[in-house]
């Protein structure tokens, strides 16, 4: 069975402090052997240094440096030099102590059968006056020595012998170790707590990566990355305590977020109806938690309503993630649905206007039996001035006044098939006496969508009101490239004013929510929610006016004479060079 990465973890924090330990505790012993070499050293300097200086040492080196001829063996193992130098070395506990004369020859020495013989190692540097220190081997062994010269009694200035002592190596190892021990145990413990701390790390380390191996890691970090940057749904990560960790480039543009990561929510998401999003998805989830700890979610809750932004609608969801009963953090969903929207109002629209077709085609088949009949029966003169009539007012009869005046094709079959929705619901769909627009729309989908927005809340709002009778104005009139719009309906007037696109809501009201719209005639709740289905009304208009550089507002709350007045302004709709 492989090893697990914790383990790797735990057995190479263990190596590594075992390793410091020892090179630790080398390092100790190195430099403690040094300083109790270079100690035992100094003190034999000193012994040496005393012996030498001792006046009986003085005048037995200088009489022995003189005498002719020298001192038999025999006579200096019987002289007091060496009964001396046996003295020092008890008290003191040298190895040895050595007296020569200037000549290098033993005048002392442990060994008694060793007095009289030359010094086995050089005196040369001693008998120049120097004092030195060493670590070397002699006949006795490894020593800590110094050698020290000895001046004579009468003649102070000349060197007349020379002091040896050698200190064993045995009182610099046993001091060693007696140091070495606390050291040894210091170690031992200091490993023993870095064991235990290498199981805590290793613990917390499978605890934090929830059991997952270095490879599981980098496949989850690969797949996180192709399946993030793959789709085309914004994604946002926040971690436990609301950070975001996971962004991916889609939610970057979809929010218009800068560097979210590392961030916490409210400083990188700047939209109140995104946060209020998560908030409410945060608050649902505490208080609907279930007595085993896990959430108590409903399958077939409501979806959210969506949101505007940017001039965008997004569908936001907010998910927990959760791993073996704990909340790891929360994923945030971002669905862009705009084209979804668009492509229903395009299809809207065309729906519209084929309704209006074949309402039409029996009054259109019928006008051309007419025809029929009055040429048969030779009335000439009759079918021309049918005809007549007919060109005057087109083959097919739109319940709208002054159509005539909006000679943009796409326009005026909108306002056409919006005349017969409104003529199904007892209101009158006209076109004020103001009207003038010519060419051709670069955009009639956004133009249809504010202007049908505009004339079914119109609508909504006469056939809730008690005036009589009921009837919705609509003036078009194009400026350069520029269209404006104005919607003038006999309702009970706005619930609010002034009315700005500034003051909409971010938040899209659900599907029979009042919105701010007309009073007793919400937009959702009247045709514009059964038209569009979403009910995004004034808001998503709003937004369109803005997309295009114009804006949407409340003329007039209310008049005696009539209603609410919207207009609206959208730029760049005509080619400069087409029309005027």
């Amino acid at each position: 069975m492989a090893t697990t990465f914790t383990t790797q973890v735990n057995r190479s924090i263990v190596a590594a402090m075992i390793v410091v330990s020892l090179l630790t505790l080398g390092l100790f012993a190195l430099t403690g052997f040094n300083r109790l070499v270079q100690q035992t050293q100094e003190s034999a300097l000193r012994i040496a240094q005393t012996v030498a200086q001792t006046p009986g040492v003085r005048a037995g080196a200088e009489e022995e440096s003189g005498r002719q001829p020298p001192s038999t063996d025999a006579e200096l193992v019987a002289g007091t030099l060496d009964d001396y130098a046996r003295e020092v070395e008890d008290r003191t506990g040298a190895l040895f102590v050595v007296i020569t004369d200037d000549t290098g020859r033993r005048l002392a020495h442990p060994r008694p059968d060793e007095i009289g013989d030359p010094v086995s190692t050089s005196p040369d540097a001693a008998l120049r006056g120097e004092e030195t220190v060493s670590w070397e081997r002699g006949t006795l062994g490894v020593s800590a020595r110094a050698k020290v010269p000895v001046y004579g009694l009468d003649r102070p200035g000349t060197v007349v012998g020379e002091v040896s002592v050698g200190l064993p190596p045995t009182e610099v190892w046993s001091t060693v170790l007696a140091d070495a021990v606390p050291v040894v145990l210091s170690t031992a413990l200091a490993l023993g707590v870095g064991g235990l701390l290498a199981r805590f790390i290793t613990r917390r380390l499978r605890e934090r990566t929830l059991g997952l191996q270095p490879e599981e890691l980098l496949e989850l970090v690969h797949d996180q990355q192709a399946v993030l940057q793959g789709v085309d749904d914004g994604v946002v990560g926040l971690s436990g305590d609301d950070v975001v960790t996971v962004c991916n480039d889609r939610a970057v543009a979809l929010l218009g977020l800068d560097h979210p990561v590392g961030r916490r929510v409210e400083e990188a998401i700047g939209h109140a109806g995104v946060l209020a999003r998560i908030e409410g998805a945060r608050a649902a989830a505490t208080t609907t938690e279930t007595a085993d700890g896990g959430p108590a979610a409903g399958p077939d809750a409501p979806p959210d309503p969506p949101l505007v932004v940017d001039g965008r609608l997004v569908y936001v969801d907010v998910h927990e993630v959760r791993r073996e009963g704990r909340l790891l953090g929360r994923v945030v969903i971002v669905r862009d649905v705009t084209a979804v929207e668009d492509l229903s109002r395009r299809l809207t629209a065309v729906g519209t206007l084929a309704g209006a077709l074949r309402e039409q085609r029996h009054e259109f088949a019928n006008r051309i039996h007419v025809v029929t009949g009055l040429v048969r029966a030779g009335d000439t003169a009759e079918a021309l001035d049918y005809l007549g009539r007919i060109g005057e007012h087109g083959p097919v009869r739109f319940p709208i006044d002054d159509a005539g005046l909006v000679r943009e094709p796409y326009l005026q079959a909108f306002l056409g098939a919006k005349a017969l929705e409104a003529e199904r619901q007892g209101v009158t769909l006209r076109v004020g006496p103001d009207a003038d627009v010519s060419g051709s729309l670069l955009h009639p989908e956004d133009v249809t969508t504010v202007l049908g927005n505009l004339v079914d809340n119109g609508i909504a709002a006469a056939v809730a009101s008690e005036r009589t009778p009921r009837w919705v104005e609509v003036e078009a009139l194009r400026h350069g490239d520029e269209l404006h719009l104005s919607v003038m309906d006999s309702g009970d007037g706005a619930a609010a004013d002034p009315f700005t696109p500034e003051a909409l809501p971010t938040r899209v009201p659900g599907p029979g929510e009042t919105g701010v719209g007309e009073t007793g005639a919400g937009e959702e709740a009247g045709a514009a929610g059964a038209a569009h289905g979403h009910g995004i009304g004034l808001r998503l208009s709003a937004e369109v006016a803005r997309r295009h550089g114009g804006e949407l507002r409340l003329a007039m709350g209310r008049t005696e004479r009539h209603g609410a007045v919207f207009v609206a302004r959208l730029e760049r709709q005509f080619e400069q060079e087409d029309g005027r």
